[in-house]
Parts: C-alpha cells; structure tokens; sequence
C-alpha cells in the first residue's frame, strides 16, 4: 500500500517514448518520439531480413555453376602402320579426326597427315569441368570470348578444308569406271583431264607427298595423303616439281602435265584411292565435291 500524502511522480526520460508538441502560434503538432533503447532494437530487428536474401543469392551462385558431366579418362594409342587420323577417330568413336588432330598437334606436328607407327596419341576431349570453379566475374568476364573464338575456328576451318580440281581448266576425256579391256582392272580407275604437255598441275588439298617419280604404267606421278586418310595421284606427268615427304599445300605446283608411261596422247590421270596403291580407287570427282571443290 502506498504512503499516505505522498504520490511518487515517475520520471520521465528526456529520450524515451513520448509526445512533443511543436508548433506556432496556436497550432501544434504532436510528434511521437522513439526512445533510444527502442529504435536500436527496431535497426537490429530489421538487420535479419537482409541476411536470408544474401545467403539465397551465394546459393543461386554455387548452384548456377553445376559440376560437369563426369567424362571417360583419356587413354593413350600407339600408332600403327597404315592407320590414319580418320581411321583412328572411327575405330574410337570420336567426333572427327580434327578434333583428335588439336587434342595431339604438339605430338601430330603441323601436318595432320603425317603421322608415323610408334607416335602416342591421347584419345577422347579434354575435361574443362575447372571453368565451373572460376569466381562469378571472371564467367561474366569470359562470356564475350565464344564470338572470337567461333569467328576463328571457322576461319581455320575453311583453310584447313580447302579442295579444288587439279588443273586450273577442267575438261574431262575418260570418265571414272569406263569399261575397257585396255585396263587391267577392266575399267577406267580414275578420270582423265584433257591438258596440253607443260599444263600445271596443282595440289587438290593440302597433305604430304607420299610418291614422287616413276610409276610404270603411270609414267611420272605423284601421290599425296590428305589429312582425312585419302591419297589423290597425279599420273602422265612431264616433269615433277616436289619430292617424297613434302608438305603442300591446296593449290600448290606438283609438276606439269604430259604423255610419260602408257599413254595415246597427253592428259592428266588423276585418282581418288583409300591407300597409296592400285586397285583402292574412288569416284573422284564425287570425293572433290564432297569436300567443296568446284567442278
């Protein structure tokens, strides 16, 4: 029970919650006030909400960057005589040989089609499963580079590609696959260019020259491995201008055109052949096609 006569007052906290009155004149306005204590646990009840939206966004970052797919471990093949890039993306399921090219040019060197038996090739893509690792900055950073890079995987493409006939005037005398018993296979195994004795003759693709000289029937020819495992051959020629083991190029002198070995007259005999030999004959002209060359 509380004294008699005396009434405490309670004081009053010059920062605690109350009412101002501010005003002029007559007019006055009531303004409530915040005590301290108060408004600092109102700017510490509003500090959580932040922290859930920060914690939802680092996790949208780690999971915007998902692992990569797991991918076979590369192995390593030893080359064997007679095979090819081609043949070696085929037997393994590659996704063609000029992938498989990129993944061992430091081993391969700058010509695709010189490969020899013993060389250690790695087979299957190379992981890049770290790109996920890289900070947020640096994937907005690098998302501008697939443009250049595209630009110059097609530009490098194109030139690696490249076929052509193998005379700068085309006219065809003997189709491929004419019969005749003046062949010994029965039929034409290649097709013959009309060309005058001295006509240049040119490189139809990029590749190695496998053969450079006398070729019996053939009279003068060359032989060249393309980078795809086809050779093309160049026969009847009068004079050879590039030698066994030499890089050219799509376009380049092979020598010029005549009527050396078994012949009626000058031409140019040219075949399409899955090995460097006899009897491995292709439609030519459908080969140059397939790969772009203008007939």
């Amino acid at each position: 029970m509380p004294a008699k006569g005396k009434h405490r007052r309670p004081k009053s906290s010059p920062i605690s919650r109350g009412m101002v009155a501010a005003g002029t004149g007559g007019a006055a306005l009531a303004i409530p006030l915040l005590g301290a204590t108060g408004a600092h646990a109102a700017v510490k009840s509003a500090a959580p909400a932040v922290a859930p939206q920060q914690a939802a966004r680092a996790a949208s970052v780690f999971v915007a960057a998902p692992a990569a797919s797991p991918q076979a471990a590369p192995t390593t093949y030893k080359v064997q005589s007679g095979d090819c890039l081609s043949k070696i993306a085929e037997d393994h399921r590659l996704d063609g040989w000029k992938k498989l090219y990129q993944d061992n040019r430091a081993v391969v060197g700058d010509d695709p089609a010189l490969i020899r038996p013993g060389m250690k090739l790695t087979i299957g893509a190379k992981s890049h499963a770290t790109a996920s690792h890289t900070s947020t900055a640096t994937s907005h950073a690098s998302s501008a580079a697939p443009a250049t890079t595209t630009s110059a995987a097609k530009t490098s493409q194109g030139s690696a590609s490249g076929f052509r006939a193998p005379l700068d005037s085309v006219s065809i005398g003997t189709p491929y696959r004419m019969a005749g018993s003046m062949w010994s296979s029965g039929y034409h195994t290649g097709v013959d260019f009309e060309a005058q004795t001295g006509t240049t003759v040119k490189a139809v693709g990029a590749g190695t020259v496998v053969t450079a000289g006398w070729g019996g029937a053939y009279g003068n020819q060359v032989v060249i491995r393309h980078a795809d495992g086809m050779y093309s051959q160049y026969a009847h020629l009068s004079q050879i201008v590039v030698s066994a083991g030499q890089t050219v190029t799509e376009g380049q002198e092979i020598g010029l055109s005549g009527a050396t070995g078994n012949v009626t007259g000058p031409h140019l005999h040219f075949e399409i052949r899955t090995t460097p030999d006899y009897g491995s004959d292709v439609d030519p002209l459908a080969y140059l096609r397939q790969q772009g060359a203008s007939l």
